[in-house]
């Protein structure tokens, strides 16, 4: 699919791409220019967020920005004009952009009369100071129903996002996630913005009209506020929509699907315990992130070898067991839009150095929440760290498409029996959970002993590779 028209000679127009693998829309989360703002092609001009990820929008073309289609919270459908560019820049009056409604409709055809001075953003962060009006040429005076409904809509966007409370992204987010209207917030910012203390002063129970406690106790003490005897604040609803709603679609679609079965094993670690300690002294290591989650990947790597049966998925529409002789090694991880899993493409080939690296990269992109699409399809099997929460295990439901996920749980000192003796080890619980469809337990079970013998023994890491 295409993702831009040209209107006319000078009017380019930059549709919603597919930018995650045949979804149909995405939500616009931010944009980065506004109109009269020029731009390069290639510079980023907006970020959006499908039901895979947050994605950054680059503009194809070169030019000034004509006009903003769609505010900032918009769900919009790929295929849809989202930002219009004037390429032609300076060579007199720029073009009105063409609805397709308008097209539809030739005899209703419009231009836009000249702005006074730099147009308004359309998200929100400022007032308009005059709007593009359409005057009918001649022979043209009464507009066509098609078109007069197109330019209603866009009227509307218009309105809509002029009236909206000004209000940074994070503030908007924050707002939502304590369930905070931004229309019933009093602005204290610079130009009437909302600022994250406004919604905080919002949130915040008013207190009781008594006399205020002195300094000392104040900061001491907590005021006690009764709770609201009516509905008003007792609950916050969140709409389910972007990374939120895919993850609840496939953990659904997963758990009803595959038969899970998932295992457990108590291991002592305090070798690999050892071994991550000298490893983040070793000079091979310089720059690489080395913790316990890296050693457990290349026992999970070093299994799979041993066990290749376990890497595999079921194809229900060919009723054939698809074996696969490559791992992409899946990584879930908690992110400010909910749980994603990126995954290693080609963990298999990878050193103890690169595995770390690439562990690095996957952390920290998706923590910042660049992680793409393409690097969260095609995972093979995963691995989930509860343990950094401070839980023992968990049962963990298996990534839509893969064969078996790991849990590993939290690290900590234990009396165990070694040698005979009781002693204060490192000890962890992982959970295997695997699809009972194509994977028995007795693959099951070889798999959870071997990644449990390489953490006991590290040295197995060599023996066994």
């Amino acid at each position: 699919m295409t993702t831009m028209t040209e209107t006319s000679a000078r009017l380019r127009e930059f549709k919603m791409p597919d930018v995650g693998e045949g979804l149909t829309e995405a939500e616009i989360l931010k944009w980065f220019v506004q109109p009269g703002d020029t731009v390069t092609d290639g510079q980023v001009v907006c970020e959006v967020e499908t039901a895979k990820a947050a994605v950054e929008l680059p503009i194809p073309f070169d030019g000034v920005v004509h006009e903003l289609r769609f505010p900032e919270g918009s769900t919009v459908d790929v295929g849809e004009v989202i930002i219009a560019v004037d390429v032609a820049p300076g060579s007199g009056e720029a073009p009105a952009a063409q609805d397709t409604a308008a097209e539809a409709a030739p005899e209703a055809e419009a231009e836009a009369e000249v702005p006074q001075g730099r147009q308004p953003v359309l998200v929100g962060y400022g007032v308009a100071e005059s709007s593009t009006k359409r005057r009918a040429r001649k022979g043209a005076e009464v507009p066509g129903p098609a078109a007069a409904a197109a330019q209603a809509e866009l009227n509307g966007h218009r309105a809509k996002a002029e009236s909206r409370p000004l209000a940074k992204p994070p503030v908007r987010k924050l707002a939502k996630d304590l369930g905070i209207d931004l229309a019933t917030v009093t602005p204290t910012g610079e130009g009437g913005i909302i600022t994250r203390e406004d919604i905080h002063a919002a949130a915040a129970p008013e207190a009781p009209a008594e006399a205020p406690a002195r300094a000392d106790e104040a900061d001491l003490v907590p005021v006690p506020v009764a709770a609201p005897v009516d509905g008003a604040g007792r609950e916050t609803r969140i709409p389910v929509k972007g990374v939120r709603k895919a993850i609840a679609q496939a953990m659904v679609g997963s758990a009803f699907t595959a038969p899970h079965v998932t295992e457990f094993v108590t291991v002592d670690v305090t070798r690999t315990m050892k071994l991550v300690a000298e490893l983040k002294e070793d000079k091979d290591m310089a720059g690489v992130r080395v913790n316990p989650l890296l050693i457990i990947a290349k026992a999970l790597l070093v299994a799979i070898k041993r066990n290749p049966g376990i890497n595999a998925a079921w194809d229900e529409a060919n009723q054939e067991i698809v074996q696969k002789h490559y791992v992409n090694l899946g990584i879930a991880a908690a992110t400010p839009r909910g749980l994603i899993v990126p995954n290693i493409k080609d963990a298999h080939d990878r050193t103890l150095p690169q595995l770390g690296e690439a562990l690095g990269e996957l952390v920290t992109t998706a923590r910042e929440g660049k992680t793409s699409p393409a690097a969260m399809a095609g995972g093979t099997v995963t691995i989930t760290n509860v343990g950094v929460f401070g839980v023992d295990t968990g049962t963990p439901i298996l990534n839509p498409g893969e064969s078996a996920i790991l849990a590993v749980g939290a690290i900590k000192l234990q009396p165990w029996v070694h040698k005979g003796k009781v002693k204060p080890r490192q000890v962890t619980t992982l959970a295997l959970s695997f699809d009972h469809r194509l994977v028995d337990g007795e693959l099951g079970s070889k798999v959870l002993a071997d990644i449990a013998a390489v953490l006991e023994q590290p040295k197995r890491l060599i023996t066994w590779a």
